[in-house]
């Protein structure tokens, strides 16, 4: 029995497999858990968990309980572009397409429509951590703080004016004032979101470098996303893009390098070397033809490697257990072994090493006592998911993010059999579609 000390409890759950993802690879089954005070306070087989006392208590048969899905990489507000220019090239479809989008269209209304959706979406995927790189980030902050879920802001930073910011000084100052905000907050932390080494010069990395020494904060970046942009790089540069960071001395455990499609060995030695965590959002990869991160070679090495869905612009969707599958499969292509990323694996990649990635592991990512009871409920129970003979292959290869049920962040439930408990889904729907006709009228 696993439990913290003795006291009246606010909710039990009894699944029937509940999987902590820490310790690595266990389910446990017949077990329950405990919340208190919006952490868990006992994990322990149901026979002995049916002797606390409880405000309230639920049966989850067919059900698997997990930590909550941590969606590592997004821009949520660009829902709002979702198919509004697909099946281009990464530098047509920014340059020609997103970016004239943004000018044209992106203000304080369009970020909180926008924002709104995809917590909304991102809850219905099992979702309860996500990161956010985009612009008008203490708008986003506010609506974190008011629908429950948990984040990681992230402060973008380019070398042009942005919405939101005159320029990257600006942009810089006003994500000092929002760490600051924003430092004792139980579900939001603030971090840099450099765009890429393609549109941020030395001089404001090297004032992101000085903030984040002061700050302890983390460094969000794109990194490697194409082979043209470390062509380009080795030209103007004469680095990779990665080395020209690291003699920077951006790298660190708190840089998150986005993408990665393109890593040769002293690429992967400075992501061990300075234990820096990787995202990997393979189908927005995919999509764009941007390349393939070689997650298994990663892992092998000792990277963290976890994983987002980037944004809906390029994916199309806001799925992590969509985009976990992805994951599962396409690693093992890249490795060319079908045991490469494993489905436990998988899970932990889109759990505990989005956590980690974050800076947030102390406090989510696993069912640990402790911990945050950021949790999810995925019902197994349905007929394309029988027999169930593990669970977690189950989850990874066999489900939609339709069998998410109920999402808890901090104990708090916040989907209740697929039902938002403080989002209005009706009113969601009817503002997308509103903005739908504005930035795309009917022909």
């Amino acid at each position: 029995m696993h439990t913290a000390p003795s006291d009246l409890l606010d909710l039990l759950l009894f699944p029937s497999w509940l999987v902590p993802v820490e310790p690595a690879g266990v389910i446990f089954r017949n077990h329950a858990i405990g919340i208190r005070n919006g952490r868990i306070a006992l994990i322990a087989p149901r026979e002995e968990a049916h002797r606390y006392v409880t405000k309230a208590s639920k049966e989850l048969p067919g059900f698997l309980l997990a930590p909550g899905l941590i969606n590592a990489h997004g821009h949520a507000a660009m829902t709002l572009f979702r198919g509004l220019a697909d099946d281009l090239p990464l530098r047509s479809w920014l340059k020609e397409r997103i970016w004239p989008a943004e000018n044209r269209w992106v203000n304080e209304d369009f970020i909180r429509a926008g924002s709104e959706l995809a917590i909304a979406e991102q809850l219905q995927s099992g979702i309860t951590c996500f990161s956010d790189m985009y612009f008008y980030p203490e708008l986003v902050s506010e609506l974190v703080h008011k629908h429950g879920v948990r984040a990681q802001i992230t402060i973008p930073v380019m070398d042009f004016p942005v919405p939101g910011a005159r320029d990257a000084d600006e942009a810089l100052r006003k994500g000092v004032a929002l760490f600051d905000d924003l430092k004792h907050h139980p579900r939001l932390s603030v971090a840099f979101g450099p765009h890429a080494p393609y549109s941020v010069a030395d001089a404001n990395l090297e004032s992101i470098r000085t903030l984040i020494a002061e700050m302890d904060a983390g460094i969000h970046m794109h990194v490697h996303e194409t082979a043209q942009e470390v062509e380009e790089a080795l030209g103007k540069h004469g680095e990779r893009p990665l080395a020209r960071l690291a003699r920077l001395q951006l790298l660190g455990p708190r840089f998150q390098a986005v993408h990665m499609t393109q890593v040769n060995d002293d690429d992967l030695a400075l992501l061990v070397e300075h234990n820096c965590s990787v995202i990997h959002c393979p189908e927005s990869n995919l999509k764009l033809a941007s390349g393939f991160c070689p997650v298994e070679r990663l892992w092998e090495a000792g990277v963290n490697v976890a994983i987002g869905t980037d944004g809906a612009a390029s994916n199309n969707d806001l799925d992590l257990l969509g985009e976990t599958r992805t994951a599962a499969l396409l690693a093992k292509a890249v490795a060319g072994s079908a045991t490469a990323l494993d489905a436990h694996r998988a899970l932990r990649m889109a759990t505990l090493n989005g956590a980690r990635a974050l800076g947030l592991e102390d406090c989510t990512g696993s069912l640990e006592i402790g911990k945050f009871a950021d949790m999810v409920a995925f019902d197994l129970s349905q007929l394309a998911q029988q027999p169930v003979h593990d669970p977690v292959s189950q989850l990874i290869y066999s489900s939609g993010r339709d069998c998410v049920r109920h999402v808890w962040v901090g104990g708090k439930q916040l989907l209740d059999d697929r039902r938002l408990t403080r989002m209005d889904e009706e009113r969601l729907i009817a503002t997308a579609q509103e903005w739908g006709r504005k930035i795309r009228p009917a022909p």
